[in-house]
């Protein structure tokens, strides 16, 4: 059996096997030297922090003739332990990203600093779904288990609930 990107995903899509409708997401940071992995194992990257990154996606995913739906990660407020895109560095690579074939570009995806209030979230989740539509991209992953209500209301088209759902996590995962 081929690696694969994280033992834990192994199994589980082993235990699922049989849900033929299934479509799995990637959501945490992406290192280039796993992307092979990503590209094999997940239909969906929530989490395309910068241009080298994603060529390297698309390069990828030629070679294993696949082609991912991808959100870009873009960083609306400066955030020391959150990384992506900045919003002007975007729009300078605009071209580019849009030339490159392999990937289904959907989206953009953000996280909101911890220390932002109610309000000052949904005002960031505005800003995402307002780039998003000015770059002509219909779907938004925006919103996690703490604001995901706030993510809604600003226009989320995809939300990531894992905390949520299964409890907080105990040690990382050995991805």
């Amino acid at each position: 059996m081929e690696k694969v990107v994280c033992k834990r995903l192994s199994q589980k899509k082993i235990d699922l096997n049989d849900q033929k409708q299934l479509r799995w997401h990637f959501v945490g940071t992406l290192q280039k030297n796993k992307v092979r992995g990503v590209i094999k194992e997940f239909d969906f990257i929530h989490s395309v922090d910068s241009l080298s990154l994603l060529e390297r996606i698309s390069r990828i995913s030629k070679e294993e003739e696949k082609i991912p739906n991808v959100f870009l990660q873009v960083k609306f407020r400066d955030d020391p332990n959150k990384g992506g895109f900045l919003k002007q560095d975007l729009l300078k690579s605009w071209s580019k990203i849009i030339s490159l074939n392999n990937i289904n570009l959907i989206g953009l995806m953000t996280i909101s600093p911890i220390s932002l209030d109610s309000d000052q979230r949904k005002n960031l989740f505005c800003e995402c779904r307002d780039f998003a539509n000015h770059l002509e991209l219909k779907d938004c992953s925006m919103g996690m288990s703490n604001d995901w209500q706030e993510a809604i209301e600003s226009g989320a088209t995809w939300i990531r609930l894992g905390s949520l759902l299964f409890g907080k996590r105990q040690t990382q995962a050995n991805c």
